[in-house]
């Protein structure tokens, strides 16, 4: 087992993993044949055994389903507390309450002029980002890697919210990792617009000075529910619910829309810069 490995097996989704792997094997079934079963690619099966993936939202139940794993609920009870632990452990105080109000939004509207969005990151991308943390301890960074590739099962449930990313120009150019991490997570990034649910739309520098270079910031929008600010400072967060205030950022994240390229356009930026820049 390599380092990276076993980082990864200390992980809840390596802990998940782990437990599917031993219930398969128990039952006598291939990674291809349980993966047959669960309708899903063989490529998900064994990502989620290594731990390099975190379980799809609800996929647990439809493991627990299959009558051969003779699992009784556990991986649907186990994956529930590995990923409450996650977040308690993992997270800061002050990111709890907007990890709920992600979980539950049904509309996420994400303004980015550094980063790429915690929910497209790449776990190579997250983690080289993590650990440029002052002081970041290697334990430490493989638990919010797994805390945040957790958050992004959001995206993989039966009713996902619609994301809306915008993104300057210079996020996509900025060395994260080296170029071979830059690479695969401007692939991934760029596969995201074949989802109806997700919109990635890139800001290009020549537009030069703009409303969204102070800061980065996320809308969230509930069923019937009014619009709540997520915005982050480099020492903490803070969630906004004052309805002006929450106005203003929507207003500014229509003027940003307005700047930034459509989404087929953006996307060929992304495969550009990703083949000419990261290769």
């Amino acid at each position: 087992m390599t380092p990276k490995s076993a980082d990864r097996a200390r992980t809840p989704q390596g802990v998940f993993g782990a437990e599917l792997r031993l219930y398969r094997t128990q039952a006598g079934l291939s990674q291809a044949e349980l993966a047959d079963k669960a309708h899903v690619s063989h490529d998900v099966i064994s990502k989620i055994e290594t731990g390099e993936r975190p379980p799809a939202e609800g996929f647990p139940g439809r493991l627990d389903a299959i009558a051969e794993l003779d699992t009784r609920g556990t991986l649907t009870r186990i994956w529930g507390e590995l990923r409450e632990s996650a977040r308690y452990s993992a997270y800061p105080g002050w990111f709890r309450p907007w990890a709920d109000i992600e979980a539950s939004a049904t509309e996420l509207r994400w303004y980015e002029p550094l980063v790429i969005p915690g929910l497209l990151q790449t776990e190579e991308y997250a983690r080289a980002l993590l650990s440029a943390q002052a002081g970041a301890d290697t334990g430490a960074v493989e638990e919010q890697v797994a805390a945040r590739l957790a958050r992004q099962a959001v995206l993989d449930g039966e009713r996902p919210p619609y994301l809306w990313c915008l993104l300057d120009e210079g996020v996509i150019r900025r060395p994260i990792g080296g170029p071979k991490v830059m690479h695969t997570q401007l692939l991934h990034l760029a596969d995201m617009p074949d989802s109806s649910r997700v919109s990635v739309q890139v800001i290009p520098l020549e537009v030069g000075a703009h409303a969204g270079l102070l800061a980065n910031f996320i809308i969230a929008t509930a069923k019937d529910g009014p619009g709540i600010l997520y915005l982050e400072t480099a020492t903490t967060g803070q969630v906004v619910e004052v309805p002006l205030v929450v106005s203003q950022a929507s207003l500014i994240f229509d003027t940003l829309r307005s700047e930034a390229l459509p989404r087929k356009a953006s996307r060929d930026m992304i495969m550009k810069v990703a083949e000419q820049q990261w290769t």
